[in-house]
C-alpha cells in the first residue's frame, strides 16, 4: 500500500512539473561560540554572534551560542570542532571548567579568540599560551593600516596588502611573534597610540597542546561584523581551528640586519666605546662620541636591503634632534626621517621605506650637553 502511495505520489508531483526538494546537508562541524564577560562589556558581542551564525549558514557549518561556564564539560566540549571566545573578559571558567578546556585542546579541539579574548583569565597561564598575548592597553578607536603577512592563509587570503580599517587597536604585554604564526601586523605610523614598535602582530595562529588557536585583535565595533573582508578574516580564522585549514607553522623573528656588521662613527669618546657596540645584540655595552655637535654612527649592511625600521636605544646622553639617513655607496647620503625633539630611551622608527646598504645616524643637537652621543643598540630591520 505504501509502495503504491509513494508511486502516486511521484506521478502527480511529475505531472504538476514540479522538482523534489533534497534534504539539507548535514553541517560540516558545529563551533559554540562563548561571550561570557565578567570585566568590560562589549556592545558588538549580538552582532558578532548573529554574524558568526551568517557564516555558519552561508558555509555549511553549525553554531551555538552560550554564556554559561558549566557548558565547558567533557561531553559538552567533544560536541564542538572548536570553540570561538568573542570578547570575553575576566576570569570566566571556574578550575573544573578550565581543565575541561585544556582536555578539549589536548584532544584536537579548536580555539578561535575574537579582540578581547586578550583581555581574558590573566591567572591561567595555559590560557595566555593559548590566546597568544594578554592585552594591555589601547588608543581610541581610529582607522589603522593592517599589514597582511601572510597572504595564503584562509584567514588572510584575498584580504589587501594594505588593508585600512577602522577598530581599536590592542597594544599587548608581549610581542608572540616568537612563539606564533603572524598573519598580520598593524603599521603603527598610520594611527596613534602603538606602543608595540615596528613589529606590531595583530593576528596570529598555531598548534598549541595537541590542538589548533586562531586570535584576531581585531572586532571590537559592531561595524566590523558587517565588513566584508574582516568577515573573510574570521571565517578563515574558524576553518583553520575547526579543520585545520591553512599552514600555521611558527614564523621567524625578523633578521636585525645591521648585527655585527661594520660600524664606524664621526668620533668616540675613547677607545672603551667604539661604534661597533651599538650593533653587537648587547644591551650594556655602547658607543660613545666626543662632546660636540654633529655627530654620527653608520652601519654597512654588506648588500642592499629594503628598510622599513630603525630602532636605537639611547643611553643617558642621547641625540634629541637627529636624521636617519640611507646611502648605496657610502657618500652620497638621503634623509627618510627627521627627529626632533626626541627625549631618548628607546626610539623604534617605523614605516621607513628605503633601498641601500649603509644606513646612518646623524645627530644634530644633544639631550645633554655636558657629554656626547651614547648609543646602546643601533638596529636595522627589513628584507
Amino acid at each position: 500500500m505504501l509502495r503504491r502511495l509513494a508511486f502516486c505520489v511521484a506521478i502527480v508531483v511529475a505531472a504538476l512539473g514540479l522538482t523534489a526538494v533534497p534534504a539539507h546537508a548535514a553541517p560540516d562541524f558545529t563551533v559554540l561560540v562563548f561571550s561570557k564577560t565578567a570585566g568590560f562589556r562589549h556592545d558588538s558581542i549580538p552582532t558578532g554572534i548573529q554574524a558568526i551564525r551568517d557564516l555558519g549558514t552561508a558555509n555549511n557549518f553549525a553554531v551555538e551560542a552560550t554564556e554559561d561556564a558549566t557548558q565547558f564539560n567533557a561531553t559538552n566540549l567533544a560536541r564542538f570542532k572548536a570553540v570561538i571566545w568573542l570578547s570575553t573578559t575576566g576570569d570566566v571558567l571556574d578550575a573544573t571548567q578550565q581543565t575541561a578546556f585544556e582536555n578539549y585542546i589536548r584532544a584536537g579541539g579548536g580555539y578561535v579568540g575574537v579582540h578581547a579574548a586578550a583581555d581574558t583569565e590573566y591567572g591561567w597561564a595555559w590560557y595566555g599560551g593559548l590566546v597568544g598575548a594578554y592585552f594591555a592597553s589601547h588608543p581610541a578607536i581610529q582607522t589603522a593600516t593592517v599589514r597582511i603577512a601572510d597572504t595564503t592563509h584562509p584567514s588572510t587570503v584575498g584580504l589587501p596588502a594594505a588593508w585600512s580599517r577602522t577598530d581599536e587597536w590592542y597594544n599587548y604585554q608581549s610581542n608572540p611573534r616568537s612563539e606564533v604564526h603572524v598573519l598580520a601586523t598593524l603599521d603603527e605610523s598610520t594611527y596613534s597610540g602603538g606602543a608595540m614598535g615596528g613589529d606590531h602582530p595583530i593576528s596570529w595562529c598555531r598548534a598549541y597542546d595537541g590542538g589548533r588557536s586562531f586570535y584576531t585583535g581585531m572586532g571590537h565595533t559592531q561595524a566590523s561584523y558587517t565588513e566584508a573582508n574582516y568577515r573573510t578574516h574570521l571565517l578563515g580564522g574558524i576553518r583553520y581551528a575547526a579543520q585545520g585549514t591553512g599552514d600555521c607553522s611558527v614564523s621567524a623573528p625578523p633578521p636585525d640586519l645591521a648585527l655585527n656588521h661594520p660600524a664606524t662613527a664621526s668620533s668616540v669618546e675613547n677607545a672603551s666605546f667604539p661604534a661597533s657596540n651599538a650593533v653587537d645584540a648587547s644591551s650594556t655595552t655602547r658607543w660613545s662620541s666626543a662632546f660636540s655637535d654633529p655627530q654620527w654612527i653608520r652601519v654597512d649592511l654588506g648588500a642592499t636591503h629594503t628598510i622599513n625600521r630603525v630602532r636605537l636605544v639611547w643611553a643617558t646622553t642621547y641625540g634629541k634632534n637627529y636624521q636617519i639617513q640611507t646611502s648605496a655607496d657610502g657618500n652620497t647620503w638621503t634623509t627618510i626621517r627627521t627627529i626632533t625633539n626626541s627625549n631618548g630611551g628607546e626610539d623604534d622608527n617605523t614605516g621607513l621605506n628605503a633601498s641601500a646598504q649603509y644606513v646612518r645616524v646623524y645627530g644634530t643637537a644633544r639631550g645633554t650637553r655636558k657629554a656626547g652621543y651614547s648609543l646602546f643598540t643601533f638596529q636595522v630591520y627589513g628584507t
